[in-house]
């Protein structure tokens, strides 16, 4: 059984729903002691996408029993690109065996020069 999943994001404004070229993605993991593990650093293609990133996952055997361990792994997607408020998505959640896709809506700089951001979470699966 696949002790992995892949994670797959996908870069645009938020309004028009363009692809942002240049946008810097990085993919991090929180250990149990609040530590971040950088996983991946990339940087988005003319068509707002970059590589797919393979993300090591809890073994599906272990999601079972009640009680146990998640069936899947949590990480933190960074984007940030000039002109655009700095964007962060929490608790992305990895399943083993599926490629999630992430759709990361960038907000332009307010016009004022301020430098705005927003932070998401995404709630655990209600399994």
């Amino acid at each position: 059984m696949a002790t992995s999943g892949t994670l797959v994001t996908r870069v645009f404004t938020g309004r028009g729903e363009l692809p942002i070229a240049g946008a810097t993605i990085s993919i991090v993991r929180r250990d149990a002691g609040g530590q971040m593990d950088l996983l991946s650093v990339q940087i988005s293609d003319p068509s707002g996408d970059a590589s797919p990133v393979v993300i090591q996952t809890p073994h599906l055997d272990l999601s079972q029993s009640p009680g146990t361990a998640s069936p899947f792994a949590v990480v933190d997607v960074w984007v940030d690109r000039q002109g655009f408020e700095l964007l962060v998505v929490e608790d992305v959640q990895i399943f083993p065996g599926v490629t999630s896709v992430q759709d990361l809506p960038l907000v332009p700089m307010p016009e004022d020069g301020g430098r705005g951001g927003a932070s998401v979470t995404i709630p655990p699966q209600d399994l």
